[in-house]
């Protein structure tokens, strides 16, 4: 271990030292991080988009921490250390590239995808058959912890790899309108929540399928609909306070108006 993640190991188990270390970090566990850990990973991506490599280098040493809180815990119920961490994935890395440290032939990055998920599925074959008789499913291992657009996503994408799939983009689309002429029928009869729940949610998994059909990951597209969204309404409130009219005072019209005049002038950028 390099003595840099030696000192950040250190460090860790003092915070964690039951005489002097952190109140706040002694009070944690594997479930109380979990959330600090996927707002860390956002930390990251969102570091990535933005172009800002000073903002990369803090998160990603954020994130590191993360890894390393999570190992002092385990080590302190004897499960495990990070020296395992890091000798298991060393493992796992060099297992799953047998084209780089194997006798295996590849050309592409498509024929690596190509055996990566071939191994993948011979594993969770074996595993479903460790857990009974249940028949083992191209879905398996698609963790529910993943944003719901991700995992419909990668749901989607494993049904694709067997032939459940559309053929075009346009098939898709006309799905959509499908769906939303069933959703606009629930709103209409006023059904109850549960029935536009679902109806809506038929909607947002046709939609994920568009972007995949597209190759355009859901998350990004939608992140980046939302910074845009952020920027043309922050211009709107700008221009209100500069005539001296307080966002809550303004009419729907008004800020419409603006909001239109904002992405014409975007446009014309």
């Amino acid at each position: 271990m390099s003595s840099a993640l030696s000192k950040l190991v250190e460090l860790m188990a003092k915070l964690r030292d039951p005489e002097n270390g952190c109140p706040w970090d002694l009070e944690q566990n594997f479930s109380t991080i979990a959330p600090c850990t996927i707002e860390e990973t956002y930390e990251v991506v969102e570091a990535i988009e933005s172009g800002d490599m000073t903002a990369l280098l803090d998160e990603l040493g954020d994130l590191l921490f993360q890894v390393v809180f999570y190992a002092q815990m385990a080590k302190e119920r004897g499960l495990f250390d990070l020296n395992q961490i890091i000798t298991h994935v060393t493992a796992k890395m060099t297992e799953r590239h047998p084209h780089v440290f194997g006798d295996r032939d590849v050309s592409t990055a498509k024929d690596v995808l190509h055996h990566w998920e071939a191994d993948k599925l011979k594993k969770r074959v074996e595993k479903a058959k460790r857990a009974g008789n249940r028949v083992p499913s191209v879905l398996d291992g698609v963790s529910t912890a993943l944003p719901a657009s991700t995992r419909a996503l990668k749901l989607q994408k494993r049904a694709a790899r067997v032939g459940f799939d559309w053929i075009n983009a346009i098939d898709i689309i006309a799905k959509i309108r499908e769906e939303t002429t069933e959703l606009e029928a629930e709103i209409v009869n006023k059904a109850p929540k549960e029935a536009m729940e679902e109806e809506l949610g038929d909607l947002f998994f046709v939609l994920v399928n568009l972007s995949r059909r597209l190759n355009i990951d859901p998350e990004t597209a939608l992140r980046k609909t939302n910074r845009k969204f952020e920027r043309r309404f922050h211009t709107i409130e700008e221009r209100l306070a500069a005539k001296g009219t307080p966002l809550p005072s303004a009419s729907l019209d008004e800020m419409e108006r603006l909001w239109n005049e904002v992405k014409a002038e975007e446009k014309k950028e």
